[in-house]
C-alpha cells in the first residue's frame, strides 16, 4: 500500500469506533449511517490488507493489525491537535527544543548555555552536534531551533538567518608545567605548540599575530576538537593555544597554568536562528543572558589571570 493513497476520511471512522468499541453508538454520535460507517471500514480494511477488528458478542474488538492502526492513528490525530493548537496559540515550552552545535564549539561553553533550560520541569531539551553547513541547512528545514557556532554565516546566506553575537572569550596560552618569567611573543620561540586547526579563526588569528611579531612557533600538533585539544594540553608538556573557557576546570584545579592572554585574540560564540513566526518560546530567555553568565567567570579563589606583555 502506498501511504499517500490512506484515505484519511475512513482512517477518522475507524479511529472512532475503535475508541468507542460500538458501530451504532458510533454512528449515532457521528451522525452518519450505520451501513456508510461500516462500509468506510471495510474500504480501509480492505486498503490495508488486514482486518481490524473482530466481533466479540455486541462488541467490535480490535485485531492484531487493529491495534497497531490505533497507536497509528493516535499519533496522528495527537499531531493534528497540536497543529492547530500550535497555529492558534503559539508554541508550547514543553515541546522539544532542539539545538545545534557546531562539532568543534567548546563543550563547557554549550554547557554554560543550555544550564538554565536544565531547570525547566516541562523541558524536552535535544543537543545535536554537526558541521555548520549541515547545521545551517537543518535550521533552514525547520528541524531545529537554534544553531550555536564560533563564526558567523557566510554574507551568501546572511539574508536568510539571524546572527548574534553572544559572548566573546579570550584566547590563552596554557600549559600542564609552570613556567617562570614567560613573555608574549619571546616566550614562544622553538615551544612546540598544540593548535587549533587551520580553518579556525583562531588559529589564522594567531599565525597572523605571529607573523607580525616575527616569532616561529613550532607546531606539535593541529587540533579541530576543542576538547581533544583539551585532553593534550593537560597530557602532555607542549604549549597550547586555546579559548580560557575550554579549560576552566584544568585552570580552576590547577592542572593547567594559563601563561599568559594573547592580546587581542578572542574567539566569538554566535547563535543562529530562523525567521519564524512560530518560535520556541524559550528561546528568547537563553537568548537575552549576560555574557558572563555564559562564560561562567572564574570563582573567587581561582588564580588571577595574567595578561600578556
Amino acid at each position: 500500500m502506498n501511504v499517500e493513497q490512506l484515505n484519511f476520511h475512513h482512517l477518522r471512522y475507524f479511529w472512532a469506533v475503535a475508541k468507542d468499541g460500538n458501530l451504532t453508538r458510533t454512528a449515532a454520535r457521528l451522525r452518519v449511517a450505520q451501513s456508510a460507517l461500516s462500509s468506510q471500514i471495510h474500504q480501509l480494511e480492505a486498503q490495508v490488507g488486514h482486518a481490524l477488528f473482530r466481533r466479540a458478542g455486541r462488541r467490535l474488538v480490535l485485531t492484531e493489525a487493529g491495534v497497531i492502526a490505533l497507536g497509528f492513528a493516535d499519533e496522528i490525530y495527537a499531531a493534528g491537535s497540536q497543529l492547530v493548537s500550535t497555529l492558534e496559540h503559539g508554541r508550547r515550552a514543553d515541546e522539544v527544543l532542539r539545538i545545534g552545535a557546531v562539532a568543534t564549539l567548546s563543550r563547557n561553553f554549550q554547557e554554560s548555555f543550555v544550564k538554565p533550560l536544565l531547570a525547566q520541569p516541562s523541558l524536552h531539551l535535544r543537543l545535536e552536534s554537526g558541521g555548520l553547513a549541515d547545521l545551517l541547512r537543518r535550521l533552514d528545514e525547520h528541524t531545529v531551533d537554534l544553531v550555536l557556532a564560533n563564526r558567523p554565516p557566510g554574507p551568501e546566506l546572511s539574508a536568510r538567518f539571524r546572527c548574534r553575537r553572544v559572548a566573546r572569550q579570550p584566547v590563552s596560552i596554557v600549559g600542564a608545567q609552570r613556567l617562570s618569567g614567560f613573555r608574549f611573543p619571546k616566550g614562544l620561540a622553538d615551544r612546540a605548540m598544540i593548535v587549533p586547526g587551520r580553518d579556525s579563526d583562531i588559529r589564522s588569528g594567531f599565525d597572523a599575530l605571529c607573523e607580525q611579531r616575527g616569532v616561529r612557533v613550532r607546531t606539535l600538533a593541529e587540533v579541530d576538537d576543542m576538547a581533544t585539544l583539551r585532553l593534550l594540553a593537560r597530557d602532555s608538556t607542549a604549549l597550547a593555544l586555546v579559548p580560557s573557557v575550554v579549560v576552566r576546570d584544568e585552570l580552576r584545579e590547577g592542572v593547567l597554568h594559563e601563561h599568559c592572554v594573547v592580546p587581542g585574540l578572542f574567539e566569538t560564540f554566535y547563535a543562529i536562528t530562523a525567521e519564524r513566526r512560530f518560535q520556541h518560546p524559550l528561546l528568547d530567555a537563553v537568548l537575552t543572558r549576560d555574557e558572563k553568565e555564559l562564560l561562567e567567570p572564574p570563582l573567587a579563589h581561582e588564580p588571577t589571570r595574567r595578561p600578556a606583555r
